[in-house]
């Protein structure tokens, strides 16, 4: 059957009139090998089966001959994409938690979500929800999964993310914090937030209509039924009056770029976390001259390889 164009967006994707969507982009994948890829050896493992989503684990590959009661951090990570695009099985970010974990010594389970349009808001934080409580079901060593039974270190858990994958990082460890999850988060890392609100947090912050209305777009096509638009709470986490000071996790990292949009934003989070009455670590780096998730983009670069020397030590600094 023939099927109509309705629409295109930023991120690059078209929908049909039948509802089919369109990624003009973020489709390849590198599958999972237990053979050793720079070091690494990898597999997906499924966490909900009626969802049919995985995580992607990310072992150095001569931690499969640790010593009986070895241990090592374990790492979840949440993509970016606006919700939208990407997923674990993408090269860019395949790539980039092998290298993590490979300079890391550490075991990382990369997680797989729901994308809007298709599985609008709020999909994406229940998928990353059911993820952790998975993950951790292996904290007493009985769970589904050998490798995380066997060498994950419940005692150094971290959760990252980038982007809409900060964000998630975010939610994730404010409902820990409420739910009581045990054992406790030991860091956070938010690596360039997608924090949004109607107006700018400061007079730094993006004053370009054009743009703002952009990232409006792309938020309502990944959230269709905010009633607040990207007033939403999921998304305006800075100005919504909402208590953060329950962050459950002992540390975090936030990291910032000067010329990233959201880069205001994410300042403005580090000080409101600051002044929430959390009781936590936090650490804030900037890269001044650099633009949203550089570092995926250029990971060779200087300035992506400082900032993966920061994220490293924020992993192994509890070991």
């Amino acid at each position: 059957m023939e099927s109509h164009l309705t629409s295109d967006h930023l991120p690059p994707i078209r929908i049909h009139e039948n509802g089919r969507v369109d990624r003009l982009s973020g489709n390849d994948v590198i599958p999972a090998s237990l053979d050793p890829q720079n070091d690494v050896v990898t597999k997906d493992v499924l966490y909900s089966p009626e969802h049919n989503l995985s995580v992607r684990l990310f072992l150095p590959h001569k931690s499969l001959k640790l010593a009986a009661g070895e241990k090592l951090p374990l790492l979840i990570y949440f993509h970016g994409g606006a919700y939208i695009m990407e997923s674990p099985f993408s090269p860019v970010y395949h790539n980039y938690l092998a290298e993590v974990v490979k300079t890391s010594n550490c075991l990382a389970a990369s997680v797989q979500y729901r994308r809007a349009p298709e599985h609008p808001i709020p999909a994406a934080y229940d998928d990353s929800w059911l993820a952790i409580q998975w993950i951790f079901s292996h904290s007493d060593g009985v769970g589904e999964e050998v490798w995380i039974n066997e060498l994950a270190d419940f005692g150094r858990v971290f959760v990252a993310g980038d982007s809409a994958g900060a964000n998630i990082s975010h939610h994730m460890a404010i409902r820990a914090g409420k739910e009581k999850l045990h054992p406790r988060i030991k860091g956070v890392a938010m690596v360039h937030p997608g924090f949004w609100s109607k107006d700018p947090v400061d007079e730094k912050d993006v004053q370009d209509e054009r743009i703002r209305s952009q990232v409006a777009e792309v938020w309502e096509l990944a959230s269709p039924n905010s009633v607040d638009g990207v007033d939403d709470p999921w998304l305006n986490v800075v100005g919504s009056g909402l208590d953060i000071s329950g962050l459950g996790c002992e540390r975090v990292l936030v990291a910032v770029a000067g010329k990233d949009v959201f880069g205001r934003q994410g300042l403005a989070y580090a000080a409101k976390l600051k002044k929430s009455g959390w009781k936590g670590e936090l650490k804030v780096v900037e890269e001044e001259e650099e633009g949203h998730c550089f570092h995926l983009h250029d990971p060779n670069s200087e300035n992506a390889l400082k900032l993966m020397k920061t994220f490293v030590e924020f992993i192994s600094s509890s070991a």
